[in-house]
């Protein structure tokens, strides 16, 4: 056997020093608002790692449970500002404000605050294109029920001429005429059927006109401005058939996504418990599978708020568009 001073050569030195590889790069610390948004982050960020820089997560208060965006943007008046420290936020309302309140200016003019562009992370979960995933995950069964993406298409278009209005009034610091609590109250979907998925989009359209019809009458002198929005929102890449990607994050998780999710879910979940009925060949066969089935499902919502399927997201790729902005100007000041 050999000695282990044999192995202690200059090859097994560099191979331990490899076990610490973050020794020698550029350390930046990101500030996020709370525990949920660790692990969002933390997945953009990764991608972002290299010989050069190494990101860590943190909570905005060491010495405290003090958590928040508030708290995190706080952080960047420290003076490791910039090169070595870094805030990642919820949007909110605050990018599409522009600069109306002292918040909105600081998220959109501090080249070291990333945010979400989306109102928070909870929207970027509920992205359309990866919610047939979060079924599949759930319930084990791949078959389409819902066509997803078109159903919050139709959604975000019915939504979006009263969301203008929404944010217009919080431009002007009208926090009561259309409050945010007031335009998701109207722009919930309270009732959906697999079988009849349109009516609940026609029960929205309803409720939205009512009130679409009211403002334009009691504001017709504001009509200007609000045209002017939807102007300056599409010069943003603020689209129409993304309305709900600006919304409120917990109103579209809890109040639009899984109030469709839960009976795509079900109906899943039955299909395949029927498949199972059919095909076994005996009671004892048919228990065994139910049981085994049953116990490899995972809750509709817990997978929702793991869900991952959003890289294809418009702001996404303006979050990726900023970090690279970031480490570009990191490099420069070297």
């Amino acid at each position: 056997m050999k000695k282990l001073t044999e192995y202690l050569n200059s090859g097994f030195i560099e191979a331990a020093n490899a076990l610490r590889p973050k020794r020698n790069k550029i350390r930046i610390v990101a500030y996020v608002e709370s525990y949920d948004d660790v692990s969002f982050w933390r997945s953009i960020l990764d991608e972002f790692e290299s010989d050069k820089y190494h990101f860590e997560v943190l909570l905005p208060a060491r010495k405290s449970l003090t958590k928040g965006k508030k708290q995190a943007m706080m952080n960047m008046l420290g003076k490791g500002v910039g090169r070595n420290m870094i805030a990642c936020v919820d949007s909110d309302y605050d990018y599409l404000l522009q600069g109306a309140t002292s918040t909105s200016r600081q998220l959109i003019e501090n080249d070291y605050i990333l945010h979400t562009y989306a109102y928070a992370i909870e929207n970027l979960q509920c992205y359309a294109d990866g919610l047939k995933a979060v079924c599949v995950q759930s319930t084990l069964n791949d078959d389409d029920v819902l066509d997803f993406v078109a159903y919050m298409k139709l959604y975000s278009r019915i939504c979006y001429p009263l969301f203008v209005w929404n944010i217009l009034f919080y431009r002007m610091r009208d926090l009561k005429t259309m409050s945010m609590q007031r335009f998701c109250e109207i722009v919930r979907i309270t009732s959906f059927n697999i079988g009849n998925p349109e009516h609940s989009l026609k029960q929205l359209a309803l409720r939205v006109n009512h009130h679409l019809q009211l403002l334009e009458k009691n504001f017709s002198h504001l009509l200007p401005r609000y045209e002017a929005l939807k102007e300056e929102f599409a010069r943003l890449g603020i689209i129409d058939e993304d309305t709900y990607l600006y919304i409120q994050g917990h109103h579209i998780m809890d109040s639009v996504v899984l109030r469709i999710l839960g009976p795509v879910c079900r109906h899943l979940r039955n299909k395949r418990e029927t498949e199972i009925q059919r095909l076994a060949c005996h009671r004892q066969q048919y228990n065994n599978e139910l049981s085994s089935y049953r116990h490899s499902q995972c809750d509709v919502a817990l997978m929702l708020s793991k869900n991952t399927n959003y890289k294809e997201a418009t702001p996404y790729k303006w979050i990726k568009r900023d970090i690279q902005r970031l480490l570009a100007g990191l490099a420069a000041q070297k």
